[in-house]
């Protein structure tokens, strides 16, 4: 990068770098701006360079039970958020130490529709807990533990949860923009917020993105997200990367690292508590 401002010329220690493609420097907003209907282009380019970096980086590593210390499984019905203690604990702990008791903080079970809401409004209340946001946010999106459907509502909770951070948050916000249900469809606005959601490591949003993408004609960006969700055990990522190289989208090699990745995943989650669990939750489904 030049240490002279790209509009005028003018050499100075003090200039500041286009904050977004860093490309180039200039004195100040006046520089910026009169230099700009010639730098936009690259200015764009660079800067949809850098962002994609950032989006298809490495996710953060898995967050690990507190009971058992095993990374936590991707899919959501293979772990329970706590309303007590505000944790998230995988099947097996759930399961198979006691269901009488939360696991972790020892506080007795919720008995009722009516303790359970109270358990998460008092969470938000107290904690600004953004994950009791999302759980309330669901049941009344779907009507459960005892609340009528309120999307509108449900979508005002999974925006508190978005201001605070929440990957699960931007997941269902984005969701929302992209399938309707308490807003109007925007699909800029859903991909914006999984791609949120998917940089912190949301892997529902990781691979909504690759059907967006896919969707859209933008094959190689898709495999790209697929291949990413699979490697941390997404099970219908995986499904997705074996057609697209069954459809000349994929290599063999990548296949072939996407699959040993996937089965890594799913050696590092799995723990013989875990299939119990799974087990036992299937028998009372019977």
């Amino acid at each position: 990068m030049s240490d002279r401002c790209a509009s005028c010329g003018k050499a100075d220690a003090n200039l500041k770098a286009c904050k977004a493609c860093k490309l180039v420097k200039y004195c100040g907003v006046e520089c910026q701006v009169a230099h700009r209907p010639a730098h936009k282009k690259a200015c764009r380019e660079k800067a949809r360079e850098l962002f994609d970096v950032q989006l298809y980086a490495q996710p953060p590593r898995k967050e690990e039970c507190p009971i058992c210390m095993i990374p936590l499984p991707c899919r959501d019905d293979e772990s329970f958020y706590m309303n007590c203690c505000g944790k998230h604990i995988c099947i097996g702990c759930r399961y198979c130490l006691t269901r009488q008791h939360c696991p972790f903080c020892n506080t007795a079970a919720a008995l009722s529709d009516e303790e359970v809401i109270k358990r998460l409004l008092e969470r938000i209340e107290k904690y600004n807990d953004p994950e009791a946001m999302n759980s309330l946010a669901c049941s009344y999106m779907n009507g459960l533990d005892g609340l009528p459907v309120d999307r509108s509502k449900a979508f005002e909770l999974f925006q508190r949860a978005c201001r605070l951070e929440s990957a699960a948050g931007h997941c269902h916000l984005g969701t929302r923009y992209l399938k309707g249900g308490g807003t109007e469809i925007d699909k800029k606005k859903a991909v914006y917020h999984l791609q949120i959601a998917a940089m912190m490591g949301n892997v529902n949003a990781r691979h909504n993105l690759g059907c967006a993408e896919e969707e859209n004609g933008n094959f190689q960006r898709a495999m790209r997200h697929f291949m990413i969700a699979a490697k941390c055990g997404f099970e219908n990522s995986l499904d997705a990367v074996k057609d697209g190289f069954r459809q000349g989208d994929v290599t063999k090699e990548d296949l072939e690292k996407t699959l040993r990745d996937y089965q890594a995943s799913c050696d590092e989650t799995k723990s013989e508590q875990r299939d119990r669990a799974a087990v036992m939750i299937a028998q009372e489904g019977e």
